[in-house]
């Protein structure tokens, strides 16, 4: 588990906010979930022989001898919510953020608290609705300027097709088991489906020749698919079809999809996510169609951090300078001005004193675009020095009037 320290901090800051006004511009509504739900929930919905209940939950008993976990996921316990409070009449958009925790070894875009935001959808069977959240997403990368994110398709059926599909892959893999490396020998007997995400190449090899999901599809799923492709099509959104795309989780069905990167190393899936349709009733209420998709903000903060993305918003667009004690009093009430008279400005005030030559040092070092000077000649004369940072530009010396009108240009800039 580890910290985010201030200069990271921009970057998660300015990829919540693009996310929240996307999410927001599509109708999607906030929902805030508690980190520590019953243990019995997530082994119920995620599946009781897969990782991350086997081997990743952080589990433990309470006071009163009940078992609970943090959260290793979102959906879970957004499906335990809408149950709850009865939210899951009719459509229902939601989206939710925070840290997750799974025991697992930590590397290079894999921590054992890491942190999700999570998109919801209930009531919608179609594809139409897999479609948005696809295209949704999609903008969040234009929006953060993030390219080169494939797209990645797959469906997994129905239930009854997809145990078909299970029975045909074992029969494939039980002749050559000792190939397969020693994790997916014990999913033949639990979770075989976990074997086609295998990333060791010699079981990859063997891979290349069993049979394919797709080629097991009940005809409703077909049709599904075949829709799902053809309004991705219809909005000039590339894909990739890849039939050993299982996800994780054994509450999917239908629709799965991942965008994914070769910037990260291995750890390349930035967002995941898919149709689940069987577990509003799986965890007790009335069968409820639902889908959704869940964004990894270290992965994506780690590829913002790597491309030319800068976000600059965060930086003063002033630094007061202030020269002598009466100036630095001087200081504390024209900061308080222009505070109240340009809304959205970011002004960072000088303290601690100082000489002019440190306090522009420091200046500079903000990444202010402006310096604002106020000394004993600027106090007698009640007029302020302007002087740009980036550029060569001679300093100024402007009135109040005309202080506020150059920052509020400043601000529309910056």
């Amino acid at each position: 588990m580890n910290d985010t320290l201030p200069d990271e901090t921009p970057y998660w800051q300015w990829l919540e906010s693009v996310v929240r006004d996307v999410l927001t511009a599509y109708g999607y509504a906030e929902i805030r979930l508690p980190i520590l739900e019953k243990t019995e929930l997530f082994s119920r919905s995620i599946g009781e022989v897969t990782d991350i209940v086997e081997k990743e939950m952080y589990t433990f008993l309470d006071r009163n001898g009940d078992s609970l976990t943090l959260r290793p996921e979102g959906t879970a316990g957004c499906v335990r919510a809408g149950i709850q409070h009865g939210l899951l009449r009719g459509q229902q958009r939601l989206w939710y953020q925070g840290p997750m925790f799974r025991h697992e070894r930590p590397q290079k875009g894999r921590y054992r608290q890491f942190h999700q935001i999570g998109v919801e959808v209930y009531g919608v069977d179609g594809p139409d609705i897999d479609v948005e959240l696809i295209l949704m997403s999609k903008r969040i990368w234009q929006t953060l300027g993030l390219r080169d994110l494939t797209l990645e398709i797959n469906s997994l059926g129905s239930t009854e097709s997809r145990s078909r599909y299970r029975r045909e892959l074992v029969t494939y893999l039980v002749d050559s088991q000792d190939r397969l490396d020693e994790d997916s020998r014990r999913r033949l007997e639990t979770n075989p489906l976990r074997i086609l995400d295998s990333k060791n190449p010699e079981t990859q090899n063997l891979l290349a020749g069993a049979p394919s999901i797709l080629d097991h599809l009940d005809e409703l799923s077909q049709e599904h698919f075949g829709r799902l492709k053809g309004l991705l099509d219809a909005t000039d959104t590339a894909y990739v079809v890849n039939p050993r795309m299982v996800r994780g989780l054994d509450y999917y069905g239908k629709t799965v999809f991942e965008w994914t990167t070769d910037r990260l190393g291995a750890q390349g899936t930035v967002c995941a996510g898919g149709r689940y349709d069987a577990l509003v009733q799986q965890l007790g209420g009335k069968a409820v169609a639902a889908v959704g998709f869940a964004m990894g903000l270290e992965r994506l903060v780690a590829l913002l951090r790597s491309s030319a993305a800068n976000p600059s918003h965060h930086l003063p667009h002033v630094y007061l300078v202030t020269v002598g004690a009466a100036a630095s009093d001087a200081g504390a009430r024209l900061a308080e001005f222009l505070r109240d008279r340009l809304p959205g400005l970011r002004l960072t005030a000088n303290l601690g004193g100082g000489s002019f030559r440190s306090q522009m040092k420091r200046a500079d070092r903000s990444g202010a675009e402006l310096a604002v000077v106020i000394g004993e000649q600027e106090m007698t004369q009640e007029q302020y020095g302007v002087k740009e940072l980036r550029t060569d530009t001679e300093q100024l010396t402007l009135s109040a009037d005309d202080l506020v009108a150059r920052l509020s240009q400043a601000i529309v800039t910056a």
